[in-house]
Formats: C-alpha cells, sequence, structure tokens
C-alpha cells in the first residue's frame, strides 16, 4: 500500500467513525469532510487529508468553541499559519493492517466472559466479568472493503491482562467472516503500541485543533 494520504480512505473511515457513534454521515466540505457531531463538547468536526487552503481557510472562519479541524498533517506544519486562539489536542495516528493480524496467543480467564451486539453496519465485542462489570470493549463498522476499528478500551482496573487484544482478535474473525481484511483505525499515543504489536503499520499522523470556551472567552 502507498503511504500516500487518499481521501477515498479517509471518507471510508469518517464514515465508519459516523455509524460507530449512530451520527449523521460524513458530507463533502470543499476538499475535505463535515461531520454534525451534536455534542457540546465537539459540535461538529471538519477532516481533511491533507493539508491545504481549504483547510487553513476554515481556521480563519471559525470563531466558536468546540468545532474541531482535523487534518493528516503535523501541528509543526501549520502551527505559524493559524490564530493562536487554536488548541492542539493529543496527537492521533492512523494507522492500517492490510492482512491478517498478528496475535500472540492469548486465553480469556474464567472471571471474564465476552458478550456481542450489533448496530447499524457496527459489530460490538465487550469483556465482562461474572458480576456483570464491563472490563474492555471494541466496534468494527464494516465500510465497504474497509473495516474500521474505533473505541477500543479497558477499564482501568483490567488492564494489563491483554484483554484489549482479545476484543481486537474476535473483532476480526467478524470482519473476516464477512471476507474483509483491510483494516483501519486512528490511535491515541498508548494504543499505537498495541495495534503496532498486533503488526499494524503507521498511515498519517492525524492532528486535531480546536477552539475552547477559555481560549475563546481570553
Amino acid at each position: 500500500m502507498k503511504k500516500e494520504v487518499t481521501k477515498d480512505i479517509i471518507e471510508k473511515w469518517l464514515k465508519g467513525w459516523s455509524l460507530s457513534r449512530d451520527l449523521p454521515l460524513p458530507i463533502k466540505y470543499k476538499s475535505g469532510f463535515k461531520v454534525e457531531v451534536g455534542d457540546p463538547k465537539q459540535k461538529e468536526r471538519y477532516v481533511f487529508a491533507e493539508l491545504n487552503e481549504d483547510f487553513i481557510q476554515l481556521t480563519k472562519l471559525i470563531d466558536e468553541p468546540w468545532v474541531f479541524l482535523k487534518v493528516c498533517a503535523s501541528f509543526d506544519d501549520f502551527k505559524d499559519k493559524i490564530s493562536k486562539k487554536w488548541e492542539i489536542q493529543p496527537q492521533g495516528y492512523m494507522m492500517y493492517c492490510f492482512h491478517p493480524m498478528n496475535f500472540p496467543n492469548v486465553t480469556l480467564h474464567n472471571d471474564y466472559r465476552v458478550e456481542f451486539d450489533q448496530y447499524n453496519s457496527t459489530f460490538v465485542v465487550k469483556i465482562v466479568t461474572k458480576n456483570g462489570e464491563l472490563a474492555s470493549m471494541g466496534r468494527v463498522v464494516l465500510v465497504d472493503d474497509l473495516a474500521v476499528y474505533d473505541r477500543i478500551l479497558t477499564e482501568n482496573n483490567h488492564r494489563r491482562k491483554g484483554l484489549a487484544t482479545f476484543v481486537m482478535k474476535e473483532l476480526e474473525k467478524i470482519a473476516l467472516s464477512k471476507g474483509i481484511s483491510n483494516n483501519f483505525l486512528v490511535a491515541t499515543k498508548e494504543g499505537k503500541t498495541l495495534y503496532e504489536s498486533l503488526s499494524w503499520e503507521h498511515y498519517s499522523i492525524y492532528t486535531s485543533i480546536v477552539i475552547t470556551d477559555e481560549i475563546s472567552n481570553f
């Protein structure tokens, strides 16, 4: 796979991200995409596959807090071109794995059980304790030929037990059962290490900026 970022991949990923959260599907905005999120702390998001004048102009047009701008570029590439009203968010990393993942031998302890759910084209895997406490979970959304993994998490008191790895393995089984082996996600810095251990590769840096209440009221 070429390392260049394509709008097709970004659009499919963003569609999966929206379906996972039961949000309106992305619409085109100039050379990027827009999603109406509707959350008080994230009203809208604009996503661009590359840094360009459309992105820079949008930073000048928006003054409203909690509208996120996201781009497949490093903050250093554009920080001198935007107003200081914009605040960078924790770094994201787009990653891909276009072949079966490489899993270690991992089994689920008897203290846990697996639950499955589905909505839209989203499949959910949950690991819960015998008492019904959520320990770990994740989602995979099937968009055309792409499996979009989303919201993979493990609760703090259940970490370092291989639960997230087990969730990923179960999610991949679902994708493979539908004939899809092209996998894509956006990782945090912490999650990036897990996915690399499963043979995922770096696709693009993914940078987010936003105007917060504190900055807009400055």
